[in-house]
């Protein structure tokens, strides 16, 4: 060993530069699993990491001698770190880390049993690089990493010249491509991991200063827009046919529409909701449109018909917007508003958010009593969440607007076993099966706060709006999957799992299922034409009442996919929605331009704070 030649400084930069490319390649292919369909997309996802990684390990290489090994060796390791990251955050949301992310990190679980329900045992083979070449750079490299002014600039110019051919080839293979920055999977494949958040910091810069440049005339495009969208909408028959009632909304977490009506081992997954759809108006084509934001995403959406932000949360990153919410616009016609959720005012910037957009209660976790007994993973179990606020519901003023969070079925769902009401055959179940064992519990909480608003009479007068606010099970848990569900799980699948529960039960009515196509932007206007309420100032509304005698043709997600009532359109491709066949392009093509119009319309609303204009226009 001691005979062992020593690498020349040169020689080991090589050496790292392509151990780093080599390990951010296996990250590609088996961690995200992306893929390719041109020779150029092949290219570039080969090459992308090349330039990034010679230019961040280069930078280290112009460091005082005293600490050169010592920056190389921390830069590696942040790039790794950077990659390990997105490996964590990737296997649950199926999507990369944006700086907005970075600063609501303890919105996304931190270090809790969600973040270690992540990691594989393969994991810390990620990291053996490392120890070998701080090994080789104690051992076996010359003392401070002497490399001639020349070389290092070299290198340097090396780097920043492969990145330019990369972003030069990235534009003839996607002339689009920063147009799209809610891609951020096209970004990761053309740019490359390291480049990609290189942009991402230098896009959300961009966006922090919008704000500033805004003016009364840039709502003018957006509004136009808006009303050319919603012309010709005739009335709906089912319009005020809840006039003055209570509005109770619940958001199912983590539901998604895959557990309606479907039995394990011969029992009901949710025997409650089953029973209530035939008197209910129930809409089985309904999608989560959430982001980064999760949640909090559902929740901005079903108050203020926008899209959700590509990174991070509204309610983090815009909490002191003006808005012109479901709250302000519901107290215009006398209704108090609330929101009931047992976890912490601060968790997702909630308590500055609520006040915001108008609620004049925020019944948190602090209003509640909470005991490792009656808790699991996030907060207050369901079944005692529920119970604990009929109090505070029964004294809220009449008409009020209610919002309830639950919280049991959040991932990694955990469940005790005096909680478990389905008795499914896993003595060791895995995620799946946890999962449906937590909505199972979910159910039974519903049908117990059911019971209690018929005990303290506020059942009648009250409609119930029950929707699952995003996907529970993600891609990474897909074989699970499969085999509950006896097929592949294909592109055009993995859309149609992104369907949630979306149920308006108003007592004393008959049920109905109404088969349009819908998302989270279009519960607003569906509650407020039950209603039968006109809001008083200009409204910015992406959405679509789905009681409309027009249907709804057409649902966005953030990430540029799309639905119709035929096709569906994901990862650059078109397809068939009923069968799952590929089909021409060119039946999805003549919903881009709209689709790329909505989000950026709805990004410009947000980032410019446009609605701080709305007094303005009104007095035109």
């Amino acid at each position: 060993m001691n005979g062992m030649k020593k690498l020349n400084s040169f020689s080991f930069y090589i050496l790292a530069v392509i151990v780093l490319w080599l390990k951010t390649l296996v990250i590609y292919f088996f961690e995200f699993d992306l893929r390719t369909s041109t020779f150029l997309e092949t290219f570039l996802i080969l090459v992308n990491p090349l330039g990034s990684i010679g230019l961040f390990l280069g930078i280290s290489l112009f460091f005082p001698k005293k600490v050169r090994k010592t920056a190389f060796m921390v830069l590696y390791i942040l790039l790794t770190g950077l990659l390990y990251g997105n490996i964590l955050y990737y296997r649950f949301y199926i999507d990369f880390i944006t700086v907005p992310v970075l600063f609501q990190f303890q919105n996304v679980g931190g270090l809790s049993q969600s973040t270690l329900e992540l990691i594989n045992w393969t994991d810390p083979l990620l990291f053996i690089d490392i120890a070998i070449l701080a090994w080789l750079l104690v051992k076996r490299v010359d003392k401070g990493l002497p490399l001639t002014i020349i070389k290092r600039t070299s290198m340097i110019c090396s780097s920043i010249a492969l990145i330019i051919l990369v972003i030069l080839s990235g534009f003839i293979e996607n002339p689009q491509l920063f147009k799209k920055s809610y891609d951020r999977e096209n970004l990761v494949k053309t740019l490359g991991s390291f480049n990609y958040h290189i942009y991402d910091i230098l896009f959300n810069s961009k966006m922090s200063v919008q704000r500033a440049f805004a003016d009364s005339t840039d709502v003018d495009d957006v509004t136009k827009y808006i009303n050319k969208l919603n012309s010709n909408a005739p009335p709906s028959s089912m319009s005020g046919l809840a006039k003055g009632k209570n509005v109770i909304l619940i958001s199912l977490e983590s539901t998604q529409q895959l557990v309606i009506n479907r039995k394990i081992n011969g029992e009901e997954i949710t025997p409650f909701l089953n029973s209530i759809l035939k008197d209910s108006l129930y809409f089985p084509n309904f999608y989560h449109q959430t982001a980064q934001g999760k949640t909090s995403d559902a929740e901005f959406m079903i108050d203020n018909g926008l899209y959700p932000l590509s990174g991070g949360s509204v309610f983090v990153r815009r909490p002191r917007n003006d808005f012109y919410a479901l709250p302000e616009i519901l107290k215009e016609d006398g209704y108090y508003s609330a929101v009931f959720h047992s976890n912490d005012e601060t968790f997702w910037n909630r308590e500055n958010m609520y006040e915001t957009m108008g609620y004049d209660q925020f019944f948190s976790k602090k209003y509640y009593h909470v005991s490792e007994e009656n808790s699991v993973n996030y907060g207050l179990k369901d079944i005692p969440f529920f119970e604990q606020s009929i109090p505070y519901l029964k004294d809220l003023p009449q008409p009020f607007y209610a919002k309830f969070l639950t919280l049991t079925n959040h991932f990694p769902f955990l469940l005790e076993p005096e909680d478990q009401f389905l008795k499914d055959d896993e003595e060791n179940p895995d995620l799946v099966h946890r999962y449906f064992r937590t909505v199972r519990y979910e159910d039974e909480a519903i049908k117990r706060f059911f019971t209690l608003l018929k005990k303290n009479g506020l059942y009648d007068n009250s409609i119930i709006i029950l929707y699952g606010d995003h996907y529970g099970i993600s891609k990474s848990y897909h074989k699970e999957l499969e085999q509950v569900l006896d097929k592949e799980i294909t592109p055009n699948e993995q859309i149609d799992l992104q369907k949630v529960p979306f149920i308006i039960h108003i007592p004393g009515e008959k049920g109905k299922i109404i088969k349009t196509i819908g998302g989270q932007t279009d519960i607003r206007q569906t509650i407020l034409d039950l209603l039968g309420i006109h809001p008083e100032k200009p409204v910015i509304d992406f959405g679509h009442s789905l009681i409309s005698k027009k249907p709804k043709d057409l649902v966005v997600f953030r990430d540029g996919s799309f639905v119709t009532k035929k096709y569906t359109f994901t990862e650059n491709a078109c397809y068939n929605k009923l069968t799952g066949d590929k089909v021409k392009m060119s039946k999805c093509t003549p919903y881009f331009d709209r689709v790329q119009n909505e989000l950026n319309f709805s990004d410009n609303v947000i980032f410019g704070d446009l609605l701080r204009f709305n007094d303005e226009k009104m007095a035109e």
